[in-house]
């Protein structure tokens, strides 16, 4: 049974965030005392909770990179996998509180929910590193490393759900634009308010997202959910992990709050704690946990 204090949760959040964007700040290989600093710390939260935490070091452009791995062996189907994911760099302008502290907090947060839950399949958090210019859409990517290297195991990985700037939200009428490589006919079915979190596959990727719904539906009733599959022609559905996964055949989802088409502070030195939304991150974190509930099986 998972202990959903809602108090609890949201000041878990909030210390994750204001510890990664606000005490350490932007986190790049270029001032690698700021990305020990976040191992350390991500490592110490799992430690906490009593999981055991997996090193993947590997080369990313002459500097040592390292995504952080906890499993959760499953009891009928651990063949299978289902992988939930963040990562933790930053570009170097900005503390990124939204980009991606907050999505780092929701990963711990769930792991912490699901930890005395067992379910059919197994289950793997990562924390990635080098997502962010100059790795993005490189083979140097923390998630094209251990996507590729998953691959080559083997790995049967059932669904990987991407958390990808999960805590801004704004609840005026005009607060959320659509992309511009949306078709015009498709636009009006398209939040106009800025307060879903939407998540978001490519086409092999259906069921997984419709799977994903019914289980975030039943975790929340307040916070919105906005799911879509779309042609990976549509260039902003591949601007994040989940892209590396279907670069390697692994049906996968972005779970986001539309970063650039809604935050103004994308990128930018007010990417700060202050300005994220902690009420709402407590449901998606919620409807995530609950989602996973559900595909774990």
């Amino acid at each position: 049974m998972m202990n959903t204090n809602k108090d609890q949760i949201e000041a878990n959040l909030r210390l994750h965030v204001d510890r990664l964007a606000g005490l350490i700040g932007p986190r790049t290989l270029k001032k690698p005392k700021t990305i020990v600093a976040t191992i350390g710390y991500i490592t110490s939260q799992w430690n906490e909770m009593g999981y055991s935490v997996e090193r993947e070091v590997y080369d990313a452009i002459g500097d040592e990179a390292t995504n952080l791995i906890v499993e959760q062996p499953g009891n009928h189907r651990s063949n299978e996998t289902i992988v939930l994911g963040a990562h933790y760099d930053t570009v170097s302008a900005t503390p990124g509180a939204d980009d991606n502290a907050s999505a780092v907090a929701v990963l711990l947060e769930v792991s912490r929910l699901l930890r005395e839950h067992t379910g059919k399949r197994n289950v793997r958090y990562v924390a990635f590193a080098c997502e962010e210019p100059p790795y993005f859409n490189l083979d140097v990517m923390g998630s094209q490393h251990h996507a590729r290297r998953s691959r080559q195991r083997g790995d049967k990985i059932v669904g990987m759900l991407c958390l990808e700037m999960v805590g801004y939200y704004r609840l005026t009428q005009g607060s959320q634009s659509v992309p511009q490589t949306i078709p015009k006919w498709l636009r009006r079915f398209f939040p106009q308010r800025g307060n879903f979190l939407a998540a978001v596959g490519n086409l092999p990727s259906w069921k997984l997202c419709w799977s994903f719904r019914r289980g975030f539906k039943r975790g929340t009733r307040q916070m919105p959910l906005f799911s879509i599959c779309l042609p990976e022609k549509i260039n902003e559905i591949r601007m994040s992990d989940n892209s590396s996964f279907w670069d390697q055949g692994y049906p996968a989802l972005m779970l986001t709050d539309t970063s650039f088409l809604r935050n103004p502070n994308y990128h930018q030195a007010s990417d700060t704690p202050d300005t994220l939304d902690y009420p709402r991150m407590t449901e998606v974190t919620l409807g995530v946990a609950s989602a996973m509930r559900r595909i774990m099986g």
